[in-house]
């Protein structure tokens, strides 16, 4: 997939995310958490478009430096999620102010990944972005099924009462 259908791809991954980032959502620890990072990266990686035929061993150590950066990124975008428990047991998670903010540094930063890049003649193409973000993605959501298992392990079920606040 080249073009404009990755372009696409992107932006409807990017929006769902964002959606389901900032609302309130329930982590169901069967879940298959992986499946749209990878389903991402075999779509970026399909069409071998991921470097620039023209400067290949510059290509690779820029798109090394994506994706170590995109590793960055979910885990910041990880740690600003919140994660709780509710009295069931359930996990959930949402995204906070903090959230939107690594959301802005990671699109800078692969911002400037990309202008490094065509300083240097090399020419990254959109399947690069998708697979930075499948592993964003990946990253983020690994993170997070981590934090709800601890939240969900620390969980002791309902606190009573103490019998003073029962009297009133």
């Amino acid at each position: 997939m080249s073009g404009f259908p990755t372009v696409l791809v992107i932006v409807a991954v990017v929006a769902l995310v964002l959606v389901r980032q900032f609302r309130t959502e329930r982590l169901a620890g069967d879940r298959k958490w992986w499946l749209l990072p990878a389903i991402l990266a075999v779509l970026a990686v399909r069409d071998g478009a991921v470097t620039d035929p023209h400067h290949v061993t510059g290509s690779v150590v820029l798109l090394a430096v994506q994706l170590v950066v995109s590793a960055g990124i979910g885990v910041g975008w990880a740690f600003t999620t919140r994660v709780w428990t509710d009295e069931r047991g359930d996990a959930w998670t949402k995204g906070t102010v903090a959230t939107a903010g690594a959301w802005l540094g990671g699109v800078a930063a692969r911002a400037c990944v990309v202008g490094i890049g065509l300083a240097m003649g090399i020419h990254l193409g959109s399947s690069s972005l998708m697979l930075g973000f499948a592993v964003s993605l990946l990253v983020r959501s690994g993170l997070l099924m981590l934090r709800a298992d601890r939240e969900r392990s620390a969980y002791v079920g309902p606190i009573a009462q103490p019998a003073w606040e029962d009297r009133r």
